[in-house]
């Protein structure tokens, strides 16, 4: 039986991982040694862009004019200011004339062409005072960013007459890479220390406290040597770096949290090192191990999505995880055994404790109390941590006596909270998301404040097979009185191939461009059509997402609720973990629409605010958020089930529950925020949000769900909480994981329970 076998494999993975620490340690040392190693320049193989999907129409039709007409797909602009002069001057003339076609000779440059060769409007400033030079450079991102570092600084800069800025979407892309490895390390350098002076104050001891920061720097460098790995087979967005930080430090800090405190409260319970570390494995790791696949799985269900912008956050997501997971259970259960006793060294609370035993002993008390039964540390051991463990003892009651109050009050409070996200909309990455003083985001900024139309907004329509100018003309003159056009140009031909470009009468990603969108794939036509530009690619995304996300989401909640059955033998408490998880959410998105789209905390925050959120953030905020917000439930429900199926007792387990993991999950989410706020530092706008929202939903998890909804929705339940079909409590009792004897729930257990729920809820 399950009761029988699993304490045995555990313990027989107990001395596989203890029987040569040291061995085990100078191996994790040389494993993370070849893991810089191999990791180094990871950053340099990204990508910056991802937001597109792969098999879309837009794409399909961007690559195809980017291989029969260069010229149309420019990613390089040279913003070329005259000054107080007209762009018309001679003397600009000559100069402007003369850069082009100095960049016409640069190699790895093609389809370079410019305002004094075509005298195109487009690329004239409605002022006159300012004109484009623009151009393509090939090759995929790592080749684009060494042909600009190699020309850029020739072309920025007074050139006579003129000043010439570079931007285009090379150049924001650049950028963004750029200023995201300076905020990663900048972000880093905050949270290590920050992150070791709370771990100090929540272990007092210094030895205690290196001991979680240990395992996640190994988790960040092995999940780099991942990630350089997919480089070689598949593209990875930069962006994903800042998961690996933020779920290297906060998940390996959560595991190894959980895992010294046990390792601590058996040691104070009276157990030798290698006894309190399989205690420590049976229980805490079990639970590490649950919930580092909770955690997987969320973070798995962005591998559905074909955009590689998403799936990156899959590759990194799950490569940390795993790795926080092992390093937690293979390299720390070592190093405990090892430390033994001294884990509790350099205890800064010494002095703290040894003022408050001279007190005691003045006043009569007993300092010294009997160790701690069922994992309990003594009082004397751990002072501080058994005042914090009544505190929230006290605290759970408290909200169980008044469970309806609470219960209603908190899921009331999230769910306005969320209200904002109802009015979300949703829209592409550009330039805005750079500092406001970035070269390429200055020239994007003027080329949409002064360049007549909507540049960057234009759509194209490519066309394919053999057509007539005559057929060629009819269309163009039907999809110009399409609404919302303001002006169609072209064709442009080049064998088989021809291209119009259609200039919208509004925003680049607005309602009505993307309508327009639709009209022109349905508009009928003598040879074959497809569309692409911003707001194309818009409607790509957004209809490869919610094409997809039925099916991500079914991943996540159907595995949740098997892996939650599995650990608590309820089939109720996992329908409440999915929901009450979904609820913590709320406060998340709505923040996110407020602040980020809606342009409010823009000053203070230092972002531009676009008027929309880009698409994929909130799936990936999802998925992040969401394993984040089970692998705290799922530390505080293993505590619940382990009192309940020791004593039988519901509402104990909650309380004992709650003390024994409140302080710690409460611990564990400002650590964790903490670094996800050192991320939101960030100067990239996705990146601060990713950063700031995160941060949101784990303290709104931690402190407010947690602590106030998850006990007062148990206390109305009542003991069904436990209740499962006989079947499903076969297979539970011969597959699932469980610590002593469960106390089954029967029809009998439910109807007697019945009188004290209706107590509970009308408030008696």
């Amino acid at each position: 039986m399950p009761e029988v076998n699993g304490p045995q494999r555990l313990g027989g993975w107990t001395r596989l991982v203890t029987a040569r620490p040291r061995l085990a340690l100078l191996a994790a040392l040389v494993i993370t040694m070849l893991a810089v190693f191999a990791g180094s320049g990871v950053a340099d193989r990204m990508g910056s862009g991802g937001w597109e999907a792969p098999d879309a129409e837009s794409t399909y039709t961007t690559k195809a004019l980017e291989r029969e007409f260069p010229a149309s797909q420019p990613n390089l602009l040279l913003l070329v200011d005259s000054g107080g002069a007209s762009v018309d001057d001679p003397a600009v003339a000559a100069e402007a004339a003369r850069l082009t076609e100095r960049l016409a000779g640069e190699k790895g440059i093609t389809g370079v062409g410019s305002y004094w060769q075509s005298k195109s409007p487009a690329l004239r400033a409605e002022d006159g005072r300012e004109a484009l030079i623009a151009a393509r450079i090939e090759g995929d991102d790592k080749e684009m960013g060494e042909v600009l570092d190699r020309m850029a600084p020739a072309y920025r800069g007074v050139h006579g007459p003129v000043e010439v800025s570079v931007g285009g979407p090379v150049a924001v892309r650049h950028e963004m890479q750029t200023i995201i490895q300076e905020d990663l390390l900048r972000a880093e350098m905050i949270a290590l220390p920050v992150t070791l002076v709370l771990l100090v104050m929540v272990f007092g001891s210094a030895i205690a406290a290196l001991l979680p920061l240990g395992v996640g720097i190994v988790a960040i460098l092995g999940t780099n040597a991942v990630l350089r790995g997919i480089t070689e087979l598949t593209d990875v967005s930069v962006f994903a770096q800042n998961l690996t930080t933020a779920l290297g430090l906060g998940l390996a800090i959560d595991y190894a949290l959980f895992i010294v405190r046990r390792f601590r409260e058996e040691l104070s319970a009276g157990a030798d090192p290698r006894e309190a570390v399989g205690a420590t494995l049976r229980t805490a790791g079990r639970t590490v191990l649950f919930s580092a696949l909770t955690v997987a799985v969320s973070l798995a269900a962005m591998l559905v999505f074909p955009q590689y912008f998403l799936r990156s956050f899959a590759y990194a997501g799950i490569a940390v995880v795993l790795l926080a997971a092992a390093a937690a259970l293979v390299l720390l259960p070592a190093a405990l055994v090892l430390l033994g006793p001294r884990v509790n060294s350099l205890d800064l609370r010494r002095l703290l404790r040894r003022g408050e035993g001279r007190s005691a002993e003045r006043s009569g008390g007993v300092v010294r109390g009997r160790p701690g039964g069922h994992g309990e540390p003594s009082e004397s051991a751990a002072p501080a941590e058994a005042g914090s463990g009544r505190g929230w003892g006290r605290f759970a009651a408290l909200v169980m006596r008044r469970a309806p109050v609470f219960a209603a009050a908190t899921a009331v409070g999230l769910v306005l909270l969320g209200l904002p996200f109802l009015g979300v909309k949703f829209g592409t990455a550009d330039d805005r998301q750079l500092p406001a003083s970035a070269e390429s985001h200055v020239v994007q900024q003027h080329i949409r404040d002064g360049f007549p139309g909507s540049p960057g907004g234009g759509l194209e329509v490519l066309a394919e097979g053999a057509a007539t100018p005559a057929q060629y003309a009819e269309y163009r003159d039907r999809i110009a009185g399409l609404p919302g056009v303001l002006r169609v140009d072209g064709p442009v031909t080049a064998g088989r191939f021809a291209y119009f470009s259609v200039l919208p009468d509004g925003e680049s990603v607005g309602e009505g461009t993307q309508r327009l969108v639709q009209d022109l794939r349905a508009e009928p036509a003598p040879f074959d059509t497809s569309v692409t530009g911003t707001a194309a690619v818009l409607v790509d995304s957004k209809h490869a997402i919610a094409d997809r996300l039925p099916w991500a989401v079914g991943i996540i909640v159907v595995v949740t609720l098997f892996l939650v059955f599995l650990l608590t033998g309820s089939v109720l408490i996992p329908l409440q973990a999915v929901v009450l998880n979904a609820l913590s959410l709320t406060a998340m998105f709505g923040a996110v629409v407020w602040v980020f789209q809606d342009g409010h905390l823009s000053g203070l925050l230092s972002f531009t605010s676009t008027g929309d959120i880009e698409t994929t953030l909130p799936v990936l905020m999802f998925c992040v958020a969401f394993g984040l917000s089970m692998d705290y439930g799922v530390f505080l429900l293993s505590r619940i089930k382990e009192e309940y199926d020791r004593t039988g007792d519901h509402e104990r387990s909650v309380t004992f529950g709650l003390r024994h993991t409140g302080g710690l999950i409460t611990a564990a989410a400002v650590i964790l925020a903490v670094v996800m706020v050192a991320i939101g530092t960030s100067r990239v706008t996705n990146t601060k949000m990713l950063g700031l929202g995160i941060a949101l939903a784990v303290l709104m998890d931690a402190m407010v769900v947690r602590s106030l909804l998850v006990p007062a929705v148990m206390k109305l339940m009542g003991r069904v909480t436990w209740w499962a079909p006989a079947p499903l409590r076969a297979f539970h009792r011969r597959f699932g994981l469980s610590e002593g004897e469960s106390v089954p729930v029967t029809a009998e257990d439910m109807s007697k329970d019945a009188p004290e729920r209706e107590r509970v809820t009308s408030g008696a």
